[in-house]
């Protein structure tokens, strides 16, 4: 029974309320580049998570673009070159 009790209040604990969960999706939506600035303007979480989503999956092209970009520029760079010791010490931060 006490084992009970236990799950019962670590439970209760450890949900979000309505409240925490409007926060988080407000602080979300501030984040996306082309969300409205006014915390007044209420769009809905669902449209926000999506946006979220679709905005995530664009960053991981923008990298696999931007990642396909200097393997193309490292290919054809002297490894010796001033250049490719500025790449290197570029990605090394």
């Amino acid at each position: 029974m006490s084992s009970r009790r236990s799950h019962s209040r670590h439970s209760s604990a450890s949900r979000i309320t309505e409240e925490e969960i409007n926060e988080l999706v407000s602080k979300l939506q501030m984040m996306l580049p082309d969300a409205p600035i006014s915390r007044n303007s209420r769009v809905s979480a669902r449209k926000v998570l999506q946006e979220t989503c679709s905005y995530i999956r664009s960053l991981h092209q923008e990298v696999d673009d931007l990642s396909e970009k200097l393997s193309e520029l490292l290919a054809s760079t002297d490894t010796d070159s001033a250049e490719a010791a500025i790449l290197r010490s570029l990605l090394m931060q």
